[in-house]
């Protein structure tokens, strides 16, 4: 096949994963695509994470849209070639096929992920911002802002903490010395 130029204008990419569709390009795409346009995607997952969703997208965009479809990674997925039954019923059974690999792999790639964590967290691994230590005198930074010598600013700066740590770290004192 001859290698055409796409316009810039005509090439839309999201950042964002492909978990879902509230992607901004791909909603502008959906809204400029006219029947008889020929949407080129890299692969088939980039319609979905699973099986209803690659189902879904295909149809909206192939059904109600008229748009045709090639799959750049997979030369059968092509709905300009073979319009008649046997080419509808090809391509039909692909889609399916692949629908359901694009699942299968999004959930084994969520398993392995709870694994890894599961097995990090037993070995000890923390996971987030490193916890901000209380300074000693914590104490006396918190009678002086209490007693306005300082203001909120300072004793958040003193202590090293934002506002929201440093009011944190005040319920949690203040429980302690209750106890």
């Amino acid at each position: 096949m001859a290698q055409q130029h796409i316009p810039a204008k005509n090439i839309y990419m999201d950042k964002q994963s492909g978990k879902d569709f509230n992607r901004p390009n791909y909603k502008r795409l959906l809204r400029r695509l006219k029947p008889g346009d020929v949407l080129f995607i890299l692969s088939i997952d980039r319609l979905g994470r699973n099986y209803e969703e690659i189902q879904n997208q295909w149809r909206i965009l192939t059904k109600e849209k008229g748009v045709d479809i090639v799959v750049l990674d997979m030369p059968l997925l092509d709905t300009r070639q073979g319009k008649d039954l046997m080419g509808t019923f090809i391509a039909d059974l692909v889609l399916q096929i692949l629908s359901f690999v694009a699942q299968s792999e999004r959930e084994n790639i969520r398993k392995r992920q709870a694994e890894g964590i599961a097995a990090a967290k037993a070995k000890g691994v923390r996971f987030g911002r490193p916890e901000i230590a209380i300074p000693d005198e914590f104490a006396q930074i918190v009678r002086q802002w209490e007693k306005k010598e300082i203001s909120f600013e300072e004793a958040t700066k003193q202590c090293g903490m934002s506002g929201t740590t440093f009011y944190r770290r005040l319920r949690e004192y203040r429980l302690a010395k209750k106890q």
